[in-house]
């Protein structure tokens, strides 16, 4: 049967060739060569390959596809197509045929894949976003076949949760791919890199894109005051710390809420009074998203300074005086309440309520506030109290007769004296009499001037009244001679005269007495005064007695 064959063949030439190589499916990756094998032993007439139904050439004549080249050993009937740098071109049927033999492979189906391009991630290298927003990350892989697979990475982690969608280019054969990562603002940080890794079959080993992280905020702030405590008129330093991103670009400080306008770094140096206890300093950082304040009192230590001040009262009889006295000091102060002059503590409030007053409250109270190891402070009040007028004057005053004199009544009254009033009793000489009422802080003086004093006016009564709309007042007032001037002076001298005498007589008896040692020592000593008081003999007699 075989010789049978071979017999026919060689008359036929070479119709009875046969393929000993065919080519087969091949999938090869862009830009590597490929060779398809198709080997016709014996065979000598035409030889073609088609692709996807279209002749490349005749033979070993595929100069129209300059990347195609038929090789192999012509005589064995090698006509073997090698692709050099596939492309997607490639991608398609072939066969190869023996035109006079009429025979041709199977199709042979060569698939070239495409790697994927370098990812991009929108907004890379540095993604930009502020704080307490969530992230979202676009990454596309474009021009791949088949369609890349894309994942996420963090610190070696696969994040999970990506959305993803695939486009079909133009070509019909390769793809793009998107994919999109949501992450919440709990799960970021500022620094951290992000990679979108895409694969395929033909990039198995895949590609990275990397993004890192940037979140940005307003400054975070922190103000130190330094040293603290202070006492009041000492040195203190403030310190404005501040981390920002973007960075600062500007400090602003302010005391109480006013500026401060020659300050503008992060630091500020002052001495310190009380206002700083209450005033508190703010350091504002600002850079491009916005501006962060932050303030602080200082724990200035300073002696008590008045936040109230006390008024002073008039008040009715019996009512109530309610006096109220604020201060402020640091550390805690101490309050007391005193009258002055008085020893005794009537509160240790803010607040000093007397009740139901009586007229021998009226006077002085003192607020005072002490701050250990600081300082002290006081403010004085006056209480008045309305009440009747009280005279309080001496009942028996004095003048000279024949001169000029004077009676004076002294009339406490609030409210002031409606009226006062001087009676003369049994006097009947009342046209010698003027009366004048000067007002003084004491209170009120009335005095009654009587011309010329004569010895009636020591026998008169004198009655003071005064009013006011509480009620009334009297005293009763007696006039007393006053002894003569000149009298006076008389008896002083002689009284001085007579002593000087008696020093006179006692040094002229030690006298005697030294020079009569033995004999007994008699003095006798006669003063005879005159009418007109003047010295009239002095006589000393020693007598010698034997003993």
């Amino acid at each position: 049967m075989t010789w049978g064959v071979c017999s026919y063949c060689e008359a036929v030439k070479d119709s009875c060739a046969v393929f000993t190589q065919q080519p087969h499916d091949l999938v090869v990756v862009a830009g590597q060569p490929v060779t398809l094998p198709c080997s016709i032993p014996g065979y000598h007439g035409i030889v073609l390959w088609v692709k996807d139904g279209l002749a490349l050439g005749v033979n070993r004549d595929v100069s129209g596809y300059p990347r195609y080249d038929v090789v192999g050993d012509h005589s064995k009937g090698e006509y073997h197509l090698l692709i050099e740098r596939t492309e997607l071109a490639d991608d398609a049927l072939f066969e190869c045929q023996a035109i006079q033999a009429a025979i041709r492979s199977r199709p042979a189906r060569l698939t070239v894949l495409v790697p994927p391009d370098d990812p991009v991630i929108i907004g890379a290298p540095v993604v930009s976003l502020r704080a307490g927003d969530p992230l979202n990350l676009t990454c596309h892989v474009d021009n791949a076949k088949p369609a890349a697979s894309i994942i996420w990475i963090r610190n070696g982690e696969v994040l999970n949760g990506a959305m993803y969608s695939k486009t079909l280019l133009l070509d019909g054969r390769r793809e793009s791919t998107v994919s999109t990562l949501y992450m919440s603002p709990s799960n970021i940080e500022s620094g951290q890199q992000i990679s979108c890794h895409a694969s395929n079959k033909a990039a198995p080993n895949g590609k990275e894109a990397t993004v890192t992280i940037d979140i940005q905020h307003l400054p975070l702030v922190n103000l130190t005051v330094e040293p603290q405590p202070v006492l009041e008129g000492n040195l203190v330093k403030f310190h404005c710390s501040a981390k920002a991103n973007p960075p600062v670009t500007f400090y602003r400080w302010a005391k109480g809420g006013n500026v401060i306008k020659d300050v503008s770094g992060d630091t500020y140096e002052v001495v310190v009074d009380h206002t700083f206890f209450t005033e508190p300093v703010s350091c504002e950082v600002t850079n491009i998203l916005g501006s962060t304040n932050i303030s602080r009192n200082v724990d200035v230590y300073f002696g008590p300074r008045m936040a109230a001040e006390p008024q002073s009262l008039q008040v009715d009889l019996g009512s109530d005086a309610i006096f109220n006295c604020a201060w402020t000091g640091n550390p805690s102060l101490t309050i007391v309440w005193m009258k002055r002059g008085d020893g005794v503590v009537l509160s240790n409030d803010n607040i000093l309520t007397l009740k139901a007053v009586k007229q021998e409250d009226a006077g002085k109270y003192v607020c005072r506030a002490v701050v250990p190891r600081v300082g002290a402070g006081e403010k004085e009040v006056t209480l008045t109290v309305n009440g009747p007028p009280t005279i309080a004057s001496t009942r028996t005053q004095q003048a000279l007769y024949g001169e000029k004199g004077q009676i004076q009544c002294h009339i406490r009254s609030t409210p002031p004296p409606d009226r006062i009033v001087k009676t003369v009793l049994e006097s009947g000489t009342s046209g010698r009499y003027t009366v004048e009422t000067v007002t003084t802080e004491g209170g009120v003086i009335s005095t009654l001037t009587m011309s010329n004093i004569v010895p009636a006016d020591f026998q008169t009564i004198y009655n003071c009244t005064a009013w006011n709309s509480f009620g009334s007042d009297t005293e009763i007032i007696r006039l007393k001679e006053q002894g003569s001037l000149r009298l006076a002076v008389i008896i002083g001298v002689a009284v001085g005269a007579f002593l000087a005498l008696i020093v006179l007589l006692g040094t002229l008896g030690a006298f005697c007495c030294s020079h009569f040692q033995r004999s007994k020592c008699l003095t006798h000593v006669v003063i005879l005064v005159s009418d007109d008081a003047h010295l009239s003999s002095l006589v000393c007699n020693a007598v010698k007695h034997p003993k």
